[in-house]
């Protein structure tokens, strides 16, 4: 009983009275920490997959990854705009239609992730023709994909409440879940895929496995824990609840769905060039996602705490969190870019060890890596949109991002400069949405009437 006291009472202090660099690096430390666990989940398979030393099955299971993403995007979707909801639910003291909004998401999550998975299951020969899968990669990626999708609404669970969990303080419960699956997902990766022989396969099945267990960690700390949100009856309708989650979570989200959706035609590009090249793109990839999950936790991190000090209209606390997270986020974002610069060719080939995947990995990575550092401030600021409730600009920028801008670069770069086109087109996006997110952002932020102290 003491120590249910004593969690709410540094949850409350770490929105109102604690020091704004220790309650940023309180909230954003476990968030990051949860999307590295995330990062190595996504890595966890490929790099296994990679000891087999057949770069086929590495391009397998790049193929299949944008499809898992896509349902870990939906997830964000609850997860996002429930955040966002019930911050400013928390600082306006209306502790009941937080919870109104919880349950929401929850039910959410089990139903649309039930759906998605059945339609795939049924519609799985167009899926496979859609992102790519050759003949040579057809049927490994098949077996992969049919089975991870056993794991589809306790994907979006665990995506949801990774980030609801924090809305209440508690970052280091939010952790936890994605810590344990993804924990477990590791661990059971070179028992299955390089113990039992089963390869692709085993990979998928270690993914089920940490997916199921992650969510059933939350479900657990959701109906016995200390939580604030609990586990209710499914509510959908009232006082607006599913508006106000999906009116912050889709616009929030539309960058995932959208990231999923391009890397699939990334994906059936860049197959015309071979599986080697695909291999290389998706191990790419991986490089920059060190920096881009870590940035992406930070910005998940202080999103709470901005949310929090709109509900209870502190601004000059909100003007002092976004400042030191800017400045965080800056320079977090410059150290990992240059260190992922530096040691591009030793991450590549822990990989794939394929000359040719190998040097189309070491060049696609490097390109990418070319405006990773401004991915903490870009960041922040979506989180500050999001914590605002301003869904339009943030529906704005991650359709361009991932969409607008992207997409008609990729084919207009690729007809100018082949298979490096392709992956020019994500950094030429990356600058120019930065760009637009801060043009966006700047007249609300004003409009907040911040002063300071």
């Amino acid at each position: 009983m003491q120590t249910s006291i004593q969690e709410k009472e540094q949850s409350v202090a770490v929105f109102q009275t604690m020091s704004v660099p220790r309650a940023v690096l309180n909230n954003a430390i476990p968030a990051i920490a949860a999307m590295l666990m995330v990062l190595i989940y996504n890595v966890a398979d490929t790099f296994f997959i990679g000891q087999t030393h057949n770069a086929l099955m590495v391009a397998a299971v790049s193929l299949v990854t944008p499809v898992f993403l896509f349902f870990m995007a939906v997830g964000t979707i609850f997860g996002i705009g429930g955040t966002s909801v019930i911050s400013r639910a928390l600082g306006e003291k209306r502790l009941d239609y937080a919870r109104q909004v919880s349950s929401f998401c929850l039910w959410s999550c089990v139903g649309v992730g039930l759906v998605m998975a059945l339609a795939m299951w049924y519609c799985m020969d167009p899926v496979l023709k859609l992102i790519g899968a050759s003949a040579d990669t057809w049927e490994m990626a098949q077996t992969y994909l049919e089975i991870v999708l056993f794991s589809g609404p306790f994907v979006l669970i665990g995506n949801c409440y990774s980030n609801i969990i924090r809305a209440e303080g508690q970052s280091m419960k939010a952790m936890m879940g994605m810590l344990i699956g993804n924990l477990l997902n590791v661990i059971l990766d070179p028992i299955m895929i390089l113990g039992f022989g089963w390869n692709v396969a085993g990979a998928a099945i270690a993914t089920v496995i940490g997916n199921v267990v992650g969510a059933l960690y939350y479900l657990i700390y959701l109906g016995y824990g200390n939580s604030l949100l609990g586990v209710s009856r499914p509510v959908f309708h009232s006082g607006g609840v599913a508006w106000s989650v999906l009116a912050i979570g889709l616009p929030a989200s539309v960058g995932s769905i959208l990231m999923s959706v391009s890397s699939i035609i990334m994906n059936s590009h860049m197959a015309t060039y071979g599986d080697m090249a695909v291999a290389g793109i998706g191990v790419a990839i991986k490089v920059t996602m060190m920096t881009g999950m870590v940035c992406l936790g930070l910005g998940q991190g202080v999103q709470p705490l901005l949310g929090y000090c709109i509900g209870a209209q502190n601004w000059s606390r909100y003007k002092a969190i976004l400042r030191f997270s800017m400045i965080f986020a800056l320079l977090l974002s410059l150290i990992l870019t240059v260190v992922c610069y530096l040691f591009t060719n030793q991450i590549v080939q822990a990989f794939v060890t394929d000359s040719n995947a190998l040097a189309y990995g070491v060049s696609f990575a490097r390109i990418l890596l070319s405006t990773s550092a401004l991915f903490g401030v870009f960041y922040v600021i979506i989180s500050a949109l999001q914590a605002m409730g301003a869904g339009t600009p943030s529906l704005i920028i991650n359709l361009s991002r991932q969409g607008l801008i992207y997409i008609p670069s990729l084919y207009l770069l690729e007809t100018v400069f082949g298979v490096n086109g392709i992956v020019w087109a994500q950094p030429l996006a990356d600058v120019l949405s930065f760009i637009l997110a801060i043009v966006l952002y700047l007249p609300l932020h004003f409009d907040l009437k911040i002063r300071p102290s």
